[in-house]
């Protein structure tokens, strides 16, 4: 540790007074320095009032909550940044991630602990959680205590630290980059400023020396040479002040055993935090680390108004009602208005009305305020108190062209095996051109993908599956084609089709020369082009592989977090194995980089994947006619096939696969009738239909509603309709009134009406589908459920949200996404057209969408099958009052 006046170095390693901490801090500024510390200091701080354990199982104290492990580490995508001990500060989750790690910069993969053990005292004011990394047979116990102006974070070993974890393992914090920007810190008085790129020193290590990453993987490319990363610090000390200069951000840390380090995460992956660490000694049992953690809390804080409303805007016939998040200390007002803005630039108010207080829900209080008598066309916006939000227009064609960024451009951007330009860029060029290999057997892949053992294919483990680089889309923010969410896509590209008609020209899409140009027409309408597209790829599997495959992705984990041109994720080369890694011919390469194919197969995604060829066998006619009588070829032959396995396989053991699996046929034999008018298909989908139409009597799976399995099964049943009698629609009523009864209940359970949060998964998609099967409840009992209750779900997408009110699809709205999860996102961008899946839980009771930190998929990941649904619903919210 560097050297510092004597008194500065004999109080950092003791808990001594703030004020003292601060001469001693002055004493290494600039006269100019000195005076934006103390006026930011003395103005503004109070470091936090005594925090106390609340109901709900976590410290809290006014503008600040510090959260013990409330959520955990998944599992299933290990360090998502939304675990361990965390801090709210005013309103704000900035910090995540505090626990025992072996990393100085733990990284998405690398090992996580589990909790053994967690214990609330609610008479001792503590929490003590007990941390296990089952690899090593390791153990710590971390206890939070709360203590004058924050908390005391203790670690204990019973046993002495493993010799393999020597220098390795270590309590650690992380402070998100974003909410320290443009800020500056101070380690034992040294001031400096946080990079807003990284750019501290890092060293290179023998592989030996690593910790090792999920199931043997690495997220590092080493080209061969054996060796890794290793960030070196920003700065270490005993104490450390974090944002001296912002009140919402100063945290003071101080180590009263061990030294801090300050790292930089994004200097071995962009979606890294700042960490705050100390390591823990070896040879010894105990209390081995004691910090202070003291987040400053402003006096009397109260969180600004969210005022929800649709970015949008709003047609003049339907309600528009804003829904106001208030702090639990705020006062409402009693009265809000509705302003319009002039041609002149001036507004006036044209409407003032009562504020009604809804109640608590989760950890705010809500509000609504109703100006649907307002019906004039116009820019408006909401004025509350002394909150003015931004403006939003009211007009009869506000839904008109709301889904033309996901079709012209978030769309093209996706498309697979594609070179894709837009003006003077390129978004990327033709990938993945080296086809795929056949998965190994009995391999769980990262991702979630899993072989069982047999292939079921004719193909041996890694031999190369020929004629597979054509159509298809990248699934999300990543580059893998996911079956599942291909035929969701191309079914609900053709109910797009064939519902509202849509023949939108704006992008040139030519399959022989692989090349997309966006925002150039092409004489043919896009939606079908897609559909061609997506349908391509699935033929190509059933054709080549034999059926429908769960996946096709990369198998290295270094691939696997690729930003950037799609292209580049592998070498374009199909892998020979005779050559040595990072070897060419010209023709093929040795490097082991192509894409798997999991082919295990399903007679569930058979089936899915009929359903999607019969129906773009019949819209591809006329456009594609070889690829229409293949899919529709190909359609018949899985039903058949399914069919067998279903018998030979029976009962699935497994509860989910059997609760996702009951009646996966029925759409494929719509989808058949439709096609070929074949009366066989159109029996048998009316003897499963209405066993469908109601819950399983057992096996129902904990936290499922009877009303989700209802409105699974009433998008097919009414799209039957017009191909059944009468009486087939008198007898679907039954099902309606049971939906209507499950809807009004979610219309009760919070503030906007909406299923709205999901831990690990924002609910935008769930909002998103649940109201496009409201759409065909109403087109066709229009007596049995209102409109408004389709249109509620797109002011939500728009911003009528928890946490902010920005739209929820990027560049759609007056304010939309800044940043999203996709393969740009290391640029902070976001792709137009894209919808994220918006707030997502942090248990116990926050609710969160970052719109200054992209690399959170749970809130910012956006996804095909979502983006769809999303082009779905807004034709048809655009086609409700016509």
């Amino acid at each position: 540790m560097q050297s510092h006046d004597k008194n500065c170095h004999d109080f950092s390693g003791g808990q001594l007074p703030l004020f003292k901490l601060i001469i001693c801090i002055f004493k290494e500024l600039s006269i100019a320095e000195i005076f934006i510390v103390s006026f930011f200091l003395f103005n503004n701080c109070s470091f936090c009032q005594k925090l106390q354990l609340n109901q709900s199982e976590y410290f809290e104290a006014r503008g600040v909550n510090v959260l013990v492990y409330s959520n955990q580490y998944t599992g299933m995508f290990f360090d998502e940044k939304t675990a361990g001990i965390e801090l709210i500060h005013h309103g704000v989750r900035t910090a995540t991630g505090g626990a025992v790690r072996l990393q100085n910069t733990p990284e998405q993969w690398d090992l996580i602990p589990s909790v053994a053990d967690r214990k609330v005292d609610v008479k001792n004011n503590c929490i003590e959680v007990v941390l296990r990394y089952k690899e090593y047979e390791f153990d710590s116990k971390v206890r939070v205590t709360a203590k004058e102006d924050g908390v005391l974070i203790s670690v204990t070993l019973d046993q002495p630290l493993p010799e393999e974890l020597a220098g390795k393992a270590g309590l650690n914090l992380e402070f998100l980059p974003s909410a320290y920007f443009e800020k500056m810190y101070i380690m034992d008085g040294k001031p400096a400023g946080f990079p807003k790129y990284p750019s501290g020193n890092t060293e290179i290590k023998p592989i030996n020396e690593k910790t090792p990453q999920f199931a043997g993987h690495t997220t590092f490319d080493d080209r061969g040479r054996g060796e890794f990363i290793v960030p070196c610090p920003l700065a270490t000390g005993k104490t450390l002040v974090l944002a001296p200069e912002d009140p919402e951000r100063l945290v003071k840390i101080e180590s009263l055993d061990g030294e801090l380090m300050l790292f930089d995460g994004r200097n071995l992956a962009q979606n890294g935090w700042f960490i705050v660490r100390s390591l823990l000694p070896v040879n010894k049992t105990g209390k081995l680390l004691t910090w202070t953690v003291e987040p400053n809390a402003l006096k009397n804080w109260i969180r600004k108004p969210n005022i929800g409303f649709s970015q949008v805007g709003y047609t003049p016939g339907q309600a528009k009602i804003a829904v106001i998040e208030l702090d639990k200390n705020d006062t409402p007002f009693k009265t809000a208005s509705l302003c319009r803005v002039t041609q002149d630039g001036k507004s006036i108010e044209k409407f003032k009305g009562d504020v009604n207080v809804w109640g608590h829900y989760l950890r705010y209080n809500y509000a609504k305020f109703d100006f649907s008598s307002i019906k004039e066309t116009g820019i408006y916006f909401i004025r509350y108190g002394n909150e003015k939000t931004n403006t939003f227009v009211i007009a009869p064609n506000v839904y008109e062209n709301i889904w033309h960024p996901t079709l012209d451009v978030w769309f093209p951007v996706q498309m697979d095996h594609m070179q894709v330009n837009e003006a003077y860029r390129t978004w990327h060029g033709a990938p993945f051109m080296d086809d795929c290999l056949q998965a190994p057997l009995n391999h769980q892949h990262y991702d979630g993908y899993r072989m069982d053992d047999t292939t079921d294919t004719k193909y041996k483990p890694f031999e190369r599956i020929p004629n597979m680089a054509v159509g298809g889309w990248f699934d999300a923010g990543d580059f893998d084609i996911q079956t599942g969410s291909h035929n969701m896509v191309v079914s609900t590209f053709i109910d797009i089709w064939e519902d509202f008609k849509i023949d939108r020209d704006d992008t040139y899409i030519d399959q022989k020369t692989r090349y997309v140009d966006i925002h150039r027409p092409d004489g043919k309408p896009d939606i079908l082009q897609q559909i061609e597209h997506g349908t391509l790829n699935l033929v190509a599997q059933c054709e080549n592989i034999g059926h429908p495959v769960r996946g096709i992705i990369v198998p290295n984990l270094h691939q696997y977090h690729h930003l950037g041109d799609a292209m580049t994720e592998t070498d374009n080369l199909p892998y020979n194995p005779k050559l040595k890694p990072y070897e060419t011919d010209g023709q093929s390469s040795g490097t082991p980089d192509d894409r798997w194919a999991f082919t295990t197969r399903m007679p569930f995604m058979d089936y899915q994947t009929a359903a999607t060829l019969a129906a773009a066998s019949r819209v591809l006619k006329g456009f594609n006619d070889d690829l229409a009588e293949r899919s529709l070829a190909n359609a018949k032959r899985l039903l058949e096939e399914a069919d067998e396995l279903m018998k030979k396989q029976g009962d699935h053991t497994d509860p989910w696969i059997r609760m996702w699996g009951r009646g996966a046929d029925i759409t494929a034999l719509l989808q058949l009738y439709m096609t070929t008018k074949d009366r066989k298909y159109a029996d048998r989908f009316q003897e499963k239909i209405w066993i469908m139409l109601e819950p399983p009597k057992e096996n129902m799976q904990p936290g499922f509603d009877p009303g989700f399995f209802i409105g699974r099964s009433l998008q097919p049943a009414i799209k039957a309709i017009p191909y059944m009698d009468a009486a087939y629609k008198a007898k679907l009523k039954d099902a309606v009134v049971r939906y209507k009864e499950s809807i009004e209940k979610s219309d009760r359970e919070n503030p906007y009406g909406l299923p709205i949060s999901g831990r690990g998964w924002g609910g935008s998609g769930t909002v998103v589908y649940s109201a496009i099967t409201n759409y065909y409840v109403y087109k066709a009992f229009p007596d049995m459920i209102d409109k408004e209750t389709i249109y509620k779900s797109v002011n939500y997408i728009f911003g009528c949200h928890p946490y902010s009110n920005i739209s929820f699809v990027n560049a759609v709205g007056t304010r939309s996404k800044k940043v999203a999860y996709g393969n740009n996102r290391a640029d902070f961008a976001t792709i137009a057209g894209g919808i994220v899946p918006g707030v997502m839980l942090l248990k116990p009771d926050f609710l969160e969408n970052k719109d200054d930190w992209p690399f959170l998929w749970g809130e910012n990941e956006c996804t095909i099958g979502g983006c769809a649904a999303y082009i779905f619903l807004s034709c048809a919210v655009n086609e409700l009052d016509r």
